[in-house]
């Protein structure tokens, strides 16, 4: 008699088990290897359109140690670390830095600014040697970029991966090349 009542959960128990192993697969998928990423705003412009893109990143090169200066990363808000922001890296630990603090204007024309920041313009630049352990991301648009110029060095752990492949726009999709 309980057998035959056991028997009738049989299909769910089957089904319960399938969706636990698909769950499972998705979870380490995204956790250590490749997950989407969303973007939007103006700090990475030109690079990546100011509307929301679709990414995907993938995960492994960040846990060894494999980002380099150019490549484009998602890392979490040192500021606020529930955000993450996206940015270029354009310096590792050991590198020197030259940056322009205060870039001075947010006049846009068309796809170029009409004023670029330099030390000759009155701009004030600073040099700072990146620390073990950290890189110094920036945005590409310099005039409207939250980066290391207002934060500092991020720790490498804070990196959550690197994007290699657009999904959206889809007059864009296709392999990211970061460089």
């Amino acid at each position: 008699m309980i057998l035959r009542n056991l028997e009738a959960f049989v299909p769910i128990i089957k089904a319960g088990w399938r969706f636990s192993k698909i769950y499972c697969f998705i979870h380490v998928t995204q956790t250590y290897l490749i997950a989407p990423a969303v973007t939007y705003g103006p700090s990475m412009l030109p690079t990546i359109d100011l509307k929301t893109g679709v990414f995907l990143m993938e995960k492994i090169s960040p846990r060894f140690g494999k980002v380099t200066c150019g490549d484009i990363v998602v890392l979490r808000n040192p500021q606020h670390p529930r955000h993450f922001m996206t940015k270029r890296v354009v310096g590792l630990e050991g590198d020197s830095v030259t940056y322009i603090s205060n870039p001075e204007t947010n006049e846009y024309e068309g796809d170029s600014f009409t004023h670029i920041s330099s030390p000759d313009n009155g701009d004030k630049s600073k040099t700072i040697v990146v620390p073990k352990g950290a890189v110094w991301v920036e945005g590409d648009n310099k005039y409207n970029s939250n980066d290391s110029r207002k934060f500092g060095p991020v720790p490498y752990d804070l990196i959550d991966g690197k994007m290699f492949w657009r999904i959206t726009p889809l007059k864009k999709f296709g392999p990211f090349w970061n460089k």
